[in-house]
């Protein structure tokens, strides 16, 4: 543990709120063989595609709660993003940034090997085959001759196949994340893979990159430092080209992924609310600190259940915030809008969920 100092914004009000205004619809769950589905995304059937903890990517339908296996990372799987072509890029917080080809990519009908799921159960089968999964391949494992650690988060610009994507920290690996948050050393990076396969870093020392998008004039990009409450906008044309300035600051909760809706707003799943502890250490001595991260994980302080999502234009302006209580689902750590309906992941629990915008 190295921590900095920091002083954070004071918290807002909302940030002590547990329920929004109106609140967020109730949630149905979709019950999955694994737990921790971290980012959703979704084909052009509306089928939900998800990474779980045990390596697994899947495919679940939302109306029948059928689930398929698609392939196995043999790592653990967080961010993705749906290509044109049928393949998924994938950020693999233990082995970097992947192409997966789904078995059948590009060819009609269904492709995985189908698993019994009950969207209305508590549980789904754990069955799983091994033939007929797709292909794995290690996209970037290493930037600037080091291991690429903790990739997070990625979108494609398919007008010329660049891919742009995050990774979090260069200090600690996704069991130990809340080490992270607590040192606030900055080791976050945006990244990008050009066309031809070289590597370059955009931004350096952010505090805990995470979620990222494309704006759709290809622009700028949109991204979310976890630890520094905040979404930031790094110009990639223009006048302002190269350069990032705050879109977004002093947010009430932790933003986790984002994701451009159909509707043209950036959604943005906040994990947890502000932790008025953490707000206090961060600027006192480190050893503060080291105590905090030194005590064992039951008299640790642990995130706050809630189910919380916002979206913001693309100029920063709050359009919609969403919040329940988060007993039937919580640590939302992705959303995806489409038509009015919320899909919603989550690195803790062993279901998807779907709600819709009120």
């Amino acid at each position: 543990m190295r921590p900095r100092k920091w002083k954070a914004p004071a918290a807002p009000e909302r940030a002590r709120q547990r329920v929004s205004t109106p609140p967020l619809p109730p949630v149905h769950r979709l019950a999955l063989p694994a737990a921790g589905p971290e980012d959703v995304v979704l084909d052009a059937e509306g089928r939900i595609l998800t990474g779980v903890a045990d390596g697994r990517l899947l495919r679940v339908d939302p109306d029948t709660g059928e689930v398929a296996t698609l392939a196995r990372t043999g790592g653990r799987p967080l961010g993705l993003e749906f290509c044109p072509d049928g393949t998924l890029l994938v950020c693999d917080s233990r082995r970097g940034l992947l192409r997966v080809t789904p078995a059948g990519a590009g060819e009609s009908g269904d492709a995985g090997q189908a698993e019994t799921g009950d969207a209305d159960a508590g549980q789904a089968a754990t069955g799983d085959a091994g033939a007929g999964l797709g292909s794995v391949e290690v996209l970037v494992g290493q930037v600037e001759g080091e291991p690429l650690t903790f990739a997070s988060n990625v979108v494609l610009d398919p007008a010329d196949g660049t891919v742009y994507f995050t990774a979090s920290s260069r200090r600690f690996d996704l069991e130990h994340y809340l080490g992270d948050l607590i040192e606030h050393s900055g080791t976050g990076r945006l990244l990008r893979r050009r066309p031809d396969g070289r590597v370059d870093t955009l931004l350096d020392g952010l505090h805990f990159a995470n979620g990222l998008v494309l704006a759709p004039d290809r622009s700028f990009l949109v991204l979310a430092e976890t630890g520094g409450y905040c979404l930031t906008r790094y110009w990639l044309t223009g006048p302002k080209a190269g350069t990032r300035e705050e879109l977004l600051g002093n947010l009430p909760g932790f933003p986790d992924n984002l994701a451009l809706g159909s509707d043209g707003l950036i959604w943005v799943a906040l994990a947890t609310p502000r932790n008025p502890l953490l707000d206090r250490l961060l600027p006192l001595p480190g050893l503060l600190r080291r105590l905090v991260w030194a005590l064992p994980q039951w008299a640790s302080p642990g995130p706050a259940r809630t189910t919380w999502v916002l979206a913001v234009s693309l100029d920063g302006s709050l359009v919609h915030d969403l919040q329940a209580e988060g007993g039937s689902y919580a640590m939302v750590t992705s959303v995806r809008e489409r038509e009015g309906r919320l899909y919603l992941g989550s690195l803790h629990e062993s279901a998807l969920a779907t709600t819709y915008v009120p």
